[in-house]
């Protein structure tokens, strides 16, 4: 027996795939709402991520221009004393005593020291998470796994070591 045509069989298996599409409907419809609402938080989630990255280009290239202050000029004190009888009432403001002045010292000229920190990304010790994770793209499998051995040996701050064993697995992984 010879076979049928090719546009035959083509035709004989498209109508085969549509009885069983037909067949998997109630299924699909079942399942379609859940299907939207993860493809929707994918979204979502893809969307927060892009945000993300860009507050942290933004963070890196604003940094290079606004300084941090050392100290916020919120956080200066009066140097008056509040005295607070035993009923918890303000009884008086005094002013506080001024330490007596030191004479001046001579500087002291200290040793350079060697910058404190794994050597694959300088700073790292005062870095924060957004600062890190923006940095850490550019970094090998092995810069990461010292990065990770250093912040156990030395800080061991959970989240760090969390985001550096992630990536580890990441770029491991491919």
């Amino acid at each position: 027996m010879s076979p049928l045509p090719l546009p035959v069989r083509v035709a004989a298996g498209l109508v085969a795939s549509a009885v069983e599409q037909a067949r998997d409907l109630p299924r699909l419809v079942v399942e379609l709402p859940v299907t939207a609402v993860s493809q929707a938080l994918q979204a979502s989630m893809r969307v927060q991520q892009k945000v993300t990255e860009l507050a942290i280009k933004g963070d890196q290239a604003l940094g290079a221009l606004r300084p941090v202050e050392e100290r916020p000029g919120w956080a200066t004190f009066d140097d008056e004393d509040e005295v607070v009888s035993p009923n918890g009432a303000v009884t008086e403001l005094r002013p506080q005593a001024e330490p007596p002045a030191e004479p001046a010292a001579e500087p002291v000229t200290e040793p350079a020291t060697e910058p404190v920190g794994p050597s694959a990304l300088p700073g790292y010790e005062e870095l924060t998470i957004p600062q890190l994770r923006g940095r850490l793209r550019h970094l090998s499998a092995d810069d990461l796994r010292a990065l990770l051995e250093w912040e156990i040996a030395h800080e061991n701050r959970a989240p760090f070591v969390t985001m550096l064993s992630n990536r580890i697995t990441t770029v491991t992984e491919g």
